[in-house]
């Protein structure tokens, strides 16, 4: 029975920025900042230790279409490895890290192979002499919106055929739609594994065949939630089996607490800090959004604590814990929902203040300078709808603070 095994990975964006995080202490965001290449490194250990065939990196293995020298070194370290223990490598490359951008180049070693602008065929012969098809292109341009899989043709010739891709199924629109397609255009090419990139959240579209994304190998920014890794694929005559594989070294969380049944700050607290221990991982950062919910304290000045005093006990000790978990942001939702209330009968101003918060509806807008300034259109994404109404809360949360001080 004819067998191949490979890892399939998407998405590294390696030495992604981070933007806005800066403010961690300097040895939890050393670590976030490291973490794409302590990501790549695990996925390289995995190839190793179980002896695969072959590496797919189905597209943005950079942040950026410059490439920084730091990244492309990095990558190039890691392909070494691999290639003393002569294991090839495919890459398509995909928006981010497009084949028109400008960069200082580092040559790649031999056992790296790229995918041209155009659909492409390569073969690849195993060391047990099994001879497999992989089919791919890379972005010429960030935006390719053009149905590229019409372009992918099976040919004669192989045991295994392999698609690599890096687009959007199904035209959904939480993502760039670049080189859509359909499941049921995959199905048509009659290949036996589809190697995704594009969604950073892992998916399966199809078991038989596998049609695959296994999301990014280290989420960058709390919209990209939990564990995130790459997989470890076995294919043979008669069936597929895929293993999902752990890769990334700090993981970005949200959780609710509940605090119907706290009646003092303290209870608060505890609720706040058991949370925060159910999400201690050995060996991994956690950076945490919590949402505290339903306070029902009596007294003023314990419920004024929530919004400062108690993030600051929680943080306190957390930057010195290899197992972190670092509070990014603490939404409490109903203090700040009573205290608006309570404005609003001390004056008419209040009242009139807070109706014209409400019927805002200029924030895109008003961010537009951000999304003109160059920088801006490089590392910024459109707001989704919850994410422009989180905005507003947020705003709405400072105005109160800043309104009882």
């Amino acid at each position: 029975m004819k067998q191949i095994t490979f890892i399939h990975a998407a998405d590294l964006h390696l030495d992604s920025p981070m933007v806005g995080l800066k403010h961690l202490p300097p040895s939890i965001y050393t670590k976030v900042r490291e973490s794409t290449f302590t990501a790549l490194k695990t996925l390289t250990e995995t190839a190793i230790k179980h002896r695969v065939d072959f590496v797919i990196l189905a597209g943005d293995l950079f942040d950026g279409e410059d490439r920084s020298l730091r990244a492309q070194s990095r990558f190039r370290t890691e392909m070494l490895k691999l290639s003393e223990k002569e294991i090839p490598v495919y890459v398509v490359h995909g928006n981010h890290d497009h084949l028109n951008g400008k960069w200082v180049n580092l040559n790649m070693p031999s056992n790296v192979h790229i995918f041209t602008s155009e659909v492409e065929t390569k073969l690849l012969k195993t060391k047990s002499g099994e001879m497999i098809h992989l089919y791919g292109f890379s972005y010429p341009e960030r935006h390719v919106f053009e149905k590229k899989i019409d372009e992918y043709k099976k040919k004669k010739g192989a045991d295994f055929h392999i698609g690599l891709l890096h687009g959007n199924a199904g035209g959904g629109q939480e993502h760039d739609n670049y080189a859509p397609f359909s499941v049921q255009d995959l199905y048509e090419k009659q290949f036996d594994y589809w190697a995704l990139g594009h969604i950073h959240k892992k998916a399966i579209l199809s078991e038989i065949p596998p049609i695959i994304y296994p999301g990014n190998i280290q989420g960058r920014n709390k919209k990209e939630l939990g564990v995130k890794g790459c997989y470890h694929v076995t294919l043979t005559d008669l069936e597929a089996k895929m293993a999902f594989v752990e890769t990334s070294e700090v993981v970005w969380e949200e959780a609710t607490v509940d605090a119907s049944t706290a009646s003092s700050f303290h209870d608060v607290f505890q609720l706040c800090q058991n949370k925060i221990n159910s999400f201690r991982n050995v060996n991994k950062g956690t950076l945490l959004t919590l949402y505290l919910e339903n306070i029902q304290l009596d007294d003023d000045r314990e419920k004024r604590t929530l919004d400062g005093e108690l993030l600051e006990l929680l943080l306190e000790g957390e930057k010195d814990e290899e197992s972190f978990v670092w509070m990014v942001d603490l939404i409490v939702s109903e203090s700040s929902q009573m205290d608006k209330d309570q404005l609003k009968t001390e004056a008419n101003f209040y009242a009139e203040l807070f109706e014209t918060a409400e019927q805002y509806t200029e924030i895109g807008e008003t961010l537009a300078p951000l999304y003109e300034h160059h920088l801006g259109r490089k590392y910024l994404s459109q707001l989704t709808a919850l994410e422009q109404k989180e905005l507003m809360q947020n705003a709405e949360k400072l105005l109160i603070k800043l309104l009882y001080q």
